[in-house]
């Protein structure tokens, strides 16, 4: 598995209904100005990537204090972080289609070959579960 997709399979969902409380949004206002006022007084050094991770980081942080983390259901004990990972080419096989409508007839045929990709994997790891399970 590349760095991408694991990246992706580590990717934190966090309790967003939460924010709909009053205390709960206020304390999450809270911490991401109190993170943001520190950030003001880094050095910036010009790097842009450097700066988004900052960023990034403060924000995930604040919402992973403040909101917790959603734990995902398990469901399907053979999906795994392959399979996430081909739910990603699916999403942006589709989003490309949706972007750029002026080449839809190439981008409908790439996601459905995309689509059949997909499902043929998640049958073959299904059927590759139940045969080991039995």
């Amino acid at each position: 598995m590349g760095k991408q997709a694991a990246q992706r399979f580590d990717r934190q969902r966090f309790i967003l209904r939460k924010l709909n409380e009053p205390e709960v949004r206020e304390q999450y206002q809270i911490e991401i100005t109190n993170r943001f006022a520190a950030l003001e007084n880094v050095n910036d050094d010009g790097d842009v990537n450097s700066t988004w991770e900052n960023i990034k980081e403060n924000v995930q942080t604040s919402a992973k204090e403040s909101l917790g983390l959603h734990e995902l259901k398990q469901n399907k004990p053979w999906f795994d972080a392959e399979c996430l990972g081909f739910l990603d080419q699916r999403k942006r096989a589709k989003l490309q289609w949706i972007q750029n409508p002026s080449q839809s007839n190439v981008r409908v045929d790439i996601l459905n070959k995309v689509r059949l990709e997909v499902s043929r994997h998640f049958r073959n790891k299904k059927k590759a579960y139940l045969r080991e399970k039995n």
